[in-house]
């Protein structure tokens, strides 16, 4: 019999978090380790789980729930994505099982994988996300809300105005992942040296970015020029071109919202520096912004805990 706590696991590409939470929803312990899917060699999922927290399983019979690349093809098992709109009941109720009980000899015990979302736009393309879409649910955005995600795949997800937690549309960004190739792997870094984060410049790459935004491959080579024409030195390029990139992103997203989504507050969900990058940009931008709570893939995954009634 299940003793109504529940252990709540972020498990994505490179890492794997794992939240013990008791049935009144306070957390016990929090653990994580770099043991996210690629780290996992030949299928051994079983025991990276155990690796992180094999006694609280040992001496409880708690719900585990996962979500993240965990339920990716290259995961544990493809937990398939659903269509928007999406809801958190619809999530719990697509749930996918696997075994990770270690004996063969013992009774099953589950684990249950939370499926992805995915859309497409009026042109066409897909989109998709997997565990976002948990710290949406975990973040309790307003009806009608918009929420922005930033990191390597940046994502901005609206919901609906009718119903609470409903993931209307998305769009991924590939903000984080351009900068990375940009400054490690192009001419655009040549010229950059480490320094302290220079807000006058990182400012600045927003402006251009947010006015050219329809131009962005021209304006991303004055990152180059910014440098050899001495108005932006060797320590501020990285945030200027942080800036520009950020600034370009918010451009393209914003022809994509109504004038009442922008006078509205976004809430910005993730890693605390990048998601203050993101304020102070929305704030040249003319946009509020609101930070989510700590631990939203937790809270989203105990959310679904309860919508499944496991207890």
């Amino acid at each position: 019999m299940q003793d109504k706590s529940l252990i709540a696991l972020d498990w994505g590409t490179s890492n794997l978090r794992a939240t013990w939470i008791d049935a009144q929803g306070a957390v016990i312990e929090t653990r994580s380790l770099a043991g996210g899917i690629m780290a996992v060699q030949n299928g051994q999922f079983v025991q990276a789980l155990y690796s992180v927290c094999g006694d609280w399983l040992a001496h409880s019979n708690a719900v585990c729930i996962a979500s993240g690349m965990i339920g990716s093809r290259q995961g544990w098992q493809e937990a398939p994505y659903l269509d928007c709109p999406a809801s958190l009941h619809s999530a719990a109720a697509a749930l996918v099982s696997v075994n990770i009980e270690p004996h063969a000899n013992k009774p099953r015990r589950n684990l249950y994988i939370v499926p992805g979302v995915r859309c497409r736009s009026s042109t066409g393309q897909w989109d998709v996300m997997r565990g976002e879409e948990t710290q949406v649910w975990g973040a309790d955005v307003p009806l009608g809300g918009l929420c922005i995600l930033p990191g390597t795949h940046s994502k901005w997800v609206g919901l609906s105005p009718q119903s609470n937690g409903q993931i209307e549309r998305f769009s991924t960004y590939m903000t984080g992942e351009l900068f990375a190739v940009l400054s490690q792997h192009s001419i655009l870094g040549r010229l950059m040296q480490p320094g302290p984060f220079s807000a006058e410049d990182f400012a600045a790459g927003v402006r251009i970015g947010l006015l050219e935004h329809a131009h962005a491959s021209h304006i991303l080579f004055s990152v180059r020029t910014a440098g050899l024409m001495g108005q932006v030195a060797p320590e501020g390029l990285q945030d200027y071109l942080s800036g520009m990139l950020i600034g370009i992103e918010l451009g393209s997203a914003k022809t994509q919202l109504s004038p009442a989504q922008c006078t509205q507050a976004m809430t910005l969900i993730g890693d605390a520096a990048l998601c203050q990058r993101y304020a102070t940009a929305l704030a040249i931008a003319g946009i509020k912004s609101c930070s989510a709570p700590a631990e939203v893939t937790a809270l989203g995954l105990r959310k679904i805990f309860l919508a499944q009634e496991f207890l």
